[in-house]
């Protein structure tokens, strides 16, 4: 196990400060594709027909599936990186070939999202889509919200600095650091949280 936690966080903290960094840029992503659970939310809002609703639910059973096998390839790729980073010298082409399979499976998990979100966009009226927008929670630095381009989550704004164990947003004390889920940058999939009521 902390084999484990310990080759997700060194994978990891390579991979991803560009996902938890604020951007001094807005974030086409976030502005431009709708989470599942912000047009369930707002379903009656939008006018949401049933046959929207039913194609959308779906849309993201299906989608569940395929993060669940992929998140499981992703694990057992970072297993697999982290036995050669146990041993005491580290065969660097075999190391580099290993991460290169890890990187290939979070690749395959954010395309996966990325397909999810514009299947949704997809089955929603303009209408629809401009009335979500103004619905969509304050982004952008400064009073109207915590980081730009990326709305705050469930649990406060993003990570950084004071988002450790015990600070704003981050796990209880004694908890250590949040295990990283390989999802896209939070606020667009939250994975705590199921995406079908």
């Amino acid at each position: 196990m902390k084999l484990k936690t310990a080759a997700l966080g060194i994978l990891f903290s390579f991979t991803c400060p560009v996902l938890w960094a604020q951007s001094p840029t807005p974030d086409p992503l976030a502005e431009n594709l709708f989470p599942p659970e912000l047009v369930m939310q707002h379903q009656s809002d939008i006018g949401l027909t049933e046959e929207q609703r039913n194609a959308l639910i779906a849309e993201v059973q299906k989608a569940q599936e395929r993060f669940s096998d992929l998140q499981q390839r992703l694990l057992k790729e970072v297993e697999s990186l982290g036995a050669l980073l146990k041993r005491e010298q580290v065969e660097e082409q075999a190391a580099l070939a290993q991460f290169d399979k890890v990187l290939n499976q979070e690749r395959e998990i954010k395309r996966a999202h990325m397909e999810l979100a514009i299947r949704i966009k997809n089955k929603l009226t303009q209408e629809q889509q401009t009335k979500l927008q103004s619905m969509r929670p304050p982004m952008g630095p400064g009073p109207d919200g915590p980081a730009r381009g990326r709305p705050s989550g469930p649990d406060g704004p993003e990570r950084g600095p004071g988002r450790g164990p015990g600070g704003p947003g981050g796990p209880p004390p004694g908890a250590g650091p949040r295990p990283p889920q390989g999802q896209p940058p939070e606020g667009l999939f939250p994975p705590e949280r199921p995406l079908v009521p």
